[in-house]
């Protein structure tokens, strides 16, 4: 298969833009790797290419689900698997691009999902009600102090489901959590850019949705029903708060702000931790020519390891 190309990094950074730029230029076709892009009728809010924007280029993973189902990370896996063998069929370059980080793990790496089982979870959340979840943590501890580490005690979600695939499996929770191996060969190139810009970035973006009709969007989704996922979208959260009559326009219009910021915050966090990732600078005057340069380099084997790399992950505000 060819290496796949994916573009990641924190929200409003251009990575549609250049999505866009490198299937044209590789002869390539876009998988989408954000989780809210996924539904039906979300566009402004997700920042959505509408189809006149996108060049002709065939985009999979776009308008799969209603608003009223819950994503599936295991879903979404097989699915957009199935999507790059489909495309390497055709003698295409597979371009991979979204911010939802789980999203572009679960398309690219080794990556488990196991199954669950109702008696098992129901048996492990009575056990919360009954005893806490701080003594479900110091059992999880025991059997698996890494897991352990990674998940408070006060998470009893997350407690349960480790209790429960260690029920289950037989192996440690830890042993089923994604690693930094691709199980799809890839190239990741991060896009970033001074937090200042960024934030500047967000409330341009923001602005835009909201004279795009995004209010009215909400409003016409919400006629028809959010699930549990998608109505915690940041955009989507706000607006109905503000349907609600919880927020005025103006503090609905902040709050999207604020959570967008948090967003991109959350979203370079978890990119940068990933040392696979070839960080440029969103503004480069020749930001095309420098991934494709990258994709150059990975495809002829003498790409050095991103850790190399001069740019800087400047959002994080180093």
């Amino acid at each position: 298969m060819r290496l796949v190309v994916a573009v990641v990094g924190p929200t409003a950074t251009g990575k549609s833009d250049l999505g866009l730029a490198l299937a044209e230029r590789l002869g390539g076709e876009v998988v989408n790797t954000d989780a809210m892009q996924l539904y039906r009728g979300m566009d402004i809010g997700t920042a959505k290419l509408d189809p006149a924007e996108r060049r002709g280029i065939p985009h999979h993973q776009l308008d799969v689900l209603d608003p009223t189902e819950d994503a599936s990370v295991a879903d979404y896996q097989a699915a957009a698997r199935a999507d790059l063998g489909r495309i390497d069929a055709r003698g295409a370059r597979a371009i991979a691009v979204g911010g939802s980080g789980l999203y572009v793990r679960a398309l690219l790496d080794r990556m488990e999902f196991p199954g669950t089982d109702p008696q098992v979870r129901a048996r492990l959340e009575e056990r919360v009600e009954t005893e806490g979840s701080r003594a479900l943590h110091a059992e999880l501890e025991r059997l698996d102090p890494r897991a352990a580490a990674g998940i408070g005690p006060r998470n009893a979600r997350r407690v349960v489901r480790a209790l429960e695939v260690i029920e289950l499996t037989g192996r440690p929770y830890s042993a089923t959590l994604p690693q930094h191996v691709y199980e799809v060969p890839a190239v990741q190139i991060g896009l970033d850019c001074d937090r200042e810009v960024l934030d500047a970035r967000v409330e341009a973006r923001v602005a835009r949705m909201w004279d795009a009709g995004l209010v009215a969007e909400v409003e016409a989704l919400a006629q028809r029903g959010f699930g549990r996922t998608a109505a915690r979208a940041v955009g989507y959260a706000e607006t109905l708060a503000m349907l609600r009559g919880e927020l005025d326009e103006a503090q609905a219009r902040a709050a999207v702000e604020a959570g967008t910021r948090r967003l991109a915050r959350k979203q370079m966090g978890w990119f940068g931790r990933d040392p696979r990732v070839h960080w440029l600078d969103a503004r480069a005057p020749d930001l095309v020519d420098r991934a494709l340069d990258l994709v150059a380099a990975a495809d002829a084997g003498t790409l050095g390891p991103a850790t190399d790399d001069p740019a800087p992950r400047r959002s994080l505000g180093s």
